[in-house]
């Protein structure tokens, strides 16, 4: 859910993953890039990948860092 949130609204993703301020940045790369997408402009939809594919990353690596605190907890509870 969160992965097709990052591709349709980048910037609240990157929000809910509870990074306001890679939101704020995001948000303004993403709208900028929203203006200029309806212009004939290559740069718009560079921009707008670009937004995409940072919300992916943020989405992803916040998976990750609960994946790996779920396996540091669990081996500090085995080891004492």
């Amino acid at each position: 859910m969160m992965y097709l949130l990052a591709v349709i609204v980048p910037p609240l993703a990157i929000l809910l993953q509870g990074r306001p301020f890679q939101a704020v940045v995001n948000a303004a790369l993403w709208i900028g890039s929203l203006m200029f997408i309806l212009l004939p402009f290559v740069a718009g939809q560079l921009g707008w990948v670009i937004a995409v594919v940072w919300a992916l990353m943020v989405v992803h690596a916040r998976r990750q860092d609960a994946r790996d605190q779920r396996l540091i907890n669990e081996a500090l509870r085995r080891r004492g």
